[in-house]
């Protein structure tokens, strides 16, 4: 995700990073190549050009860009609902950890184990959600908030946030065995691993639902269409200018097209997908906060503007 100050205007026109610009650019270029050919053709051969009105391509341009906000509209929601259930994974983690250790009597028997283990479940947890929807490995860094003996078995787990899971939900009914923990304050803290499930099963959603392939393919098609007759509907009125206009339009069309792919898998590792990783930092820097614990790392930091 770009993290920066706002620009100014000069710097609006030649930033890249984290500008739809390098995706789109050969289909920039291409239309602006068939616009400078036609723009030629025209001056020596004006007779082939008869003189049309524009009024088809502004009707057929409304209803494109209409088509594009709808289809930019339904992949913001995606990415905007995908910030949310990972804002509230931090609510639930935090919530999570200051009950272990504020419910939890410290004084007692096995407490403090009990606590942190908690505790260390739930980042591993985080950090293994993300490797599952980025689809990395996940080992280097939920292996050191779980027991040696957990490896094997998560190992084998099809789903390792939800095995995760299920290891605190044991460790929470080894709590009320013990009577580390009352029945009151266990519904509590169940209540908070619950809702680590929704979000979980909300992310999963977004990511194995993509918007209708058949939609897609309707707004390329007609993009790729609108541009490439644009500069036979242009010649007779702006001649050599032609490939200006087409640029112009292909940089909005095209550039709205690309954005909303990339909004519309919000999980992955381009420059406007969200930061997963600074936000699981976020999480185990709180969650070790809690326990008391002194060698905390630091928080993520944008690299040349980008969050990663």
């Amino acid at each position: 995700m770009i993290v920066r100050n706002k620009p100014n205007a000069l710097q609006l026109l030649f930033i890249m990073r984290g500008s739809i610009v390098p995706a789109i650019l050969p289909q920039i270029i291409f239309v602006a190549l068939l616009g400078g050919g036609v723009a030629i053709a025209h001056v020596y051969y004006p007779s082939i050009f008869p003189q049309q009105t524009l009024a088809p391509f502004g009707l057929l341009g409304v209803a494109l860009s209409l088509f594009l906000g709808f289809r930019n509209n339904a992949a913001y929601d995606r990415w905007w609902e995908a910030r949310k259930q990972w804002g509230q994974l931090i609510v639930d983690a935090r919530s999570l950890a200051r009950q272990a250790t504020s419910y939890i009597d410290s004084s007692l028997d096995g407490a403090p184990e009990v606590q942190r283990r908690l505790v260390n479940l739930t980042i591993a947890f985080s950090h293994a959600l993300r490797h599952q929807l980025r689809k990395s490995d996940p080992w280097d860094d939920i292996g050191r908030y779980v027991e040696v003996e957990d490896i094997e078995q998560l190992e084998q787990a099809k789903n390792l946030p939800d095995s995760l899971l299920r290891m605190i939900g044991k460790k929470l009914g080894s709590c009320r065995h013990k009577l580390l923990l009352s029945d009151f304050l266990i519904q509590g803290v169940d209540e908070r691993i619950t809702s680590m499930a929704g979000v979980q099963a909300a992310c999963e959603r977004i990511q194995n639902t993509p918007l209708p392939f058949a939609y897609m393919l309707l707004v390329q098609r007609t993009a790729y269409l609108y541009c490439l007759m644009l500069p036979f509907g242009l010649v007779a009125s702006q001649g050599l200018a032609t490939p200006l206009f087409c640029i112009v339009v292909a940089y909005t069309f095209f550039g709205l097209d690309a954005l909303s792919e990339e909004l519309e898998e919000p999980f992955g590792l381009s420059t406007n997908d969200l930061p997963l990783h600074a936000m699981t930092r976020t999480i185990e820097i709180s969650l070790l906060e809690a326990l008391g614990d002194k060698n905390i790392p630091e928080p993520i930091a944008p690299i040349s503007h980008c969050l990663n």
